[in-house]
């Protein structure tokens, strides 16, 4: 055989075992894309261990499903009594509520109360991880604090860390369709859509043609009518900061009642650091944020 007819048969052969071994990542990606995405950890945790004071912390079950139960804490900015405005804080993809101590912390002592759950298959919750799942106990931990504690939506501040941020952004979207409005919208470190954060690190997978879970954020925004502020750290190496931009651009400049929205850089801040890095200028940004909203209605 020619020597330049054996190379062609190499080079289709090497060709062959190529397109074979990415159509295997690409199987390997669709089977395994949910343990990319969600990082629990599944341990139970108490408030004391993270530095929280116990006595302002009540232990929350929410039954969301036939056997799937969430499990959460309401922290208190005042022992003993509810404060006017309450943060439903809905954290990002990995560990579980205890890693938020610190924006928890922070929250309580700007005179709100923040209601936190675990999503499934974090911290002591049962079940599995999924956007349809969150979907649904999101709009659960919803209807716990404005039916079953009959808070009122004008005292509700939805606040989305990351993944966090796109479960948020949805809930706000899914309630803006039913005309109800919370008091704010706080994204942070939050992604225009899942396949947007997947292609930047994926760039040699479709993931557009693969991703279950998606959270498009961006065509959901321009819909959600509550005041609105995102932070964003211009180094953030897990979520680029021009998405951060984008997703702010998407949104109304205006809430429904008139406030502006508001985007806040953090210079040296990347994905994960934001509290240890700016903490001062992320309390300042909540302040000025309370201080927009209109008053609450007496009741």
């Amino acid at each position: 055989m020619p020597l330049r007819m054996r190379l062609v048969q190499l080079a289709r052969r090497a060709l062959f075992l190529l397109c074979l071994a990415y159509l295997g990542v690409l199987v390997l990606f669709v089977g395994l894309q949910r343990r990319l995405i969600y990082g629990p950890d599944p341990r139970l945790v108490m408030p004391q261990e993270v530095g929280l004071d116990p006595a302002r912390v009540e232990q929350l079950y929410l039954d969301v499903a036939p056997q799937t139960r969430l499990q959460g804490w309401w922290c208190r900015a005042q022992h003993g009594r509810s404060s006017e405005r309450i943060v439903l804080l809905f954290p990002g993809n990995a560990g579980h509520r205890g890693y938020r101590a610190a924006i928890i912390e922070q929250w309580n002592r700007q005179g709100c109360d923040v209601v936190i759950f675990d999503y499934r298959g974090y911290g002591g919750s049962s079940g599995k991880p999924s956007e349809a799942a969150f979907t649904h106990d999101a709009i659960a931990a919803w209807e716990f604090l404005h039916h079953t504690h009959s808070i009122d939506a004008d005292q509700i501040i939805l606040c989305g860390q990351s993944l966090g941020g796109g479960v948020a952004t949805r809930l706000a979207w899914d309630l803006q369709h039913r005309q109800i409005t919370p008091a704010g919208l706080i994204l942070r470190a939050t992604f225009t859509s899942l396949v947007d954060a997947g292609r930047y690190h994926y760039r040699w997978l479709p993931v557009d043609l693969l991703l279950v879970d998606r959270y498009p954020s961006i065509e959901r925004i321009p819909e959600v009518g509550c005041p609105l502020l995102v932070l964003h750290g211009q180094r953030d190496e897990i979520v680029p900061f021009t998405q951060g931009e984008q997703l702010f651009q998407a949104a109304p400049a205006k809430s429904h009642n008139g406030v502006p929205k508001t985007f806040v850089p953090l210079p040296n801040a990347g994905h994960n650091d934001i509290m240890r890095v700016h903490a001062l200028e992320v309390a300042a940004a909540h302040e000025k944020f309370l201080a927009s909203l209109p008053s609450i209605a007496p009741r």
